[in-house]
């Protein structure tokens, strides 16, 4: 089919599997590229699909004054690694994969709570040894969480949770309606059995699991980071597990991968997982019908969703 007139050239910054970009056929110049060459081709791209979400080649690569694209989308939820100040100066909008992984992270987040109640861990290091030793295990309905985060993905964690029989509050930026604002949170610490942190990365929420936060927290109380990684101080979960402040903690993704001789590999009650919770079956398919769905919505000249509040570093609540 050929290209239409003047048809807008879309950058493709690859990962493995390439996107499935089929219905863009004649409507637009789909080009791909890697970190390397992102620099010399972002000049002349209208649109920009960062598919490889975790890169952060365009954080590198993006042109001052240069002409620069006009739209950038992120195959994933996640934007801080790339709002590098040119950026988030310019006119380029920013949009991201809201409304894709939130179902998986909750189920994710629900299999870790029970996991933990129902000590599976240890069922199966006694299956392997051939123990068969009768014991007891917690009970989830009529627990209480706080789900710190509430945007999409911790609006979707409450849901599951409370599907189990578990009170959840949710924290967020602000107080309104339903939600907790920050001055609310320890409070909210001090009695909760489930801590899941789901808040995008900004200046506030960086390091905001801390020794004092682990401090706060009940002895029998299990912590969940399904958010960014820096939203933890690692070092201060590891403190915390080893002086059982805590009973247990799980960190889909860590700030880098462990290296073998880290003690995240060895803390007692503590589960690591390379962001993993997001990662179900099909994502791939519906990133990439997602995107060409907001393409229609751009090339028509129509208001695009899941645009970033750049400035903020994520999609704005309703």
């Amino acid at each position: 089919m050929p290209l239409e007139p003047r048809a807008p050239t879309v950058l493709v910054l690859d990962a493995e599997p390439p996107p499935r970009l089929g219905r863009l056929i004649g409507r637009a110049r789909v080009e791909h590229t890697d970190a390397d060459g992102l620099t010399g081709r972002l000049p002349g791209a209208d649109v920009l699909l960062v598919w490889d979400a975790a890169s952060r080649a365009v954080r590198r690569a993006w042109p001052g004054g240069a002409r620069r694209p006009r739209w950038v989308h992120v195959a994933g939820p996640d934007v801080d690694h790339l709002l590098r100040p040119e950026l988030i100066a310019c006119d380029t909008v920013v949009t991201n994969a809201r409304g894709v992984f939130e179902q998986s992270v909750a189920e994710y987040v629900a299999a870790l709570v029970l996991a933990h109640a129902k000590d599976l861990a240890r069922g199966l290091t006694l299956q392997r040894s051939g123990e068969w030793r009768h014991r007891e295990t917690r009970r989830v309905a009529g627990t209480r969480a706080v789900v710190v985060g509430s945007g999409p993905v911790g609006r979707a964690v409450a849901s599951a949770l409370k599907a189990l029989g578990v009170t959840p509050a949710v924290v967020g930026r602000l107080p309104r309606t339903g939600i907790h604002g920050p001055d609310d949170l320890d409070r909210l610490l001090a009695r909760a059995d489930w801590v899941v942190a789901a808040a995008p990365l900004t200046a506030e929420t960086r390091g905001m699991f801390d020794t004092r936060r682990f401090g706060v927290m009940q002895p029998s109380a299990y912590f969940v980071n399904v958010g960014r990684a820096p939203l933890v101080d690692e070092a201060a979960l590891v403190r915390a597990l080893t002086s059982r402040w805590i009973a247990g903690a799980a960190l889909d993704g860590a700030t880098a991968e462990p290296p073998p001789d880290s003690p995240l590999w060895r803390t007692p009650g503590l589960l690591v997982s390379p962001r993993v919770g997001g990662a179900a079956v099909g994502r791939h398919d519906e990133l990439a019908a997602q995107f060409v769905d907001l393409y229609e919505r751009w090339a028509a000249g129509r208001p695009l969703r899941n645009v970033v509040d750049k400035r903020r570093g994520y999609v704005p609540g309703h």
